[in-house]
């Protein structure tokens, strides 16, 4: 799904992107605006929280400049929702990964990437 990432781009199923995204296991792709640039906090996950994923995986910028709130991580944890946090090459390749694996149950998993693509 996403097939390249460098400083300030990802691209995604062919489309590049110059702006963070939120990627969603089921191919939606959007933006992805937050309250304050480099901090991940409860209200900038409401959209991608209302999904009930099994996996939220943070891309925290080239140089992993941003970081996810206290708040929201115990929010994460108490939804019990996987919780993987990297600088944003490595959170795409875990995302990937992730993407092949097979589901417990047979149905896919909502799984969602959230990508910021600088520093």
């Amino acid at each position: 799904m996403i097939e390249d990432y460098h400083f300030g781009y990802i691209k995604i199923n062919g489309k590049v992107y110059d702006y963070d995204v939120e990627v969603r296991s089921d191919g939606e792709i959007l933006r992805w605006q937050r309250k304050q640039s480099h901090l991940f906090d409860i209200e900038d996950l409401k959209r991608a929280l209302a999904q009930n994923p099994k996996v939220l995986v943070f891309g925290t910028g080239d140089f992993g400049a941003a970081k996810v709130s206290q708040s929201l991580k115990e929010l994460i944890k108490q939804r019990r929702i996987g919780l993987i946090i990297d600088k944003t090459k490595k959170a795409v390749e875990i995302f990937n990964e992730l993407l092949v694996q097979p589901s417990n149950n047979g149905k896919p998993e909502m799984i969602i990437g959230l990508f910021h693509l600088t520093c």
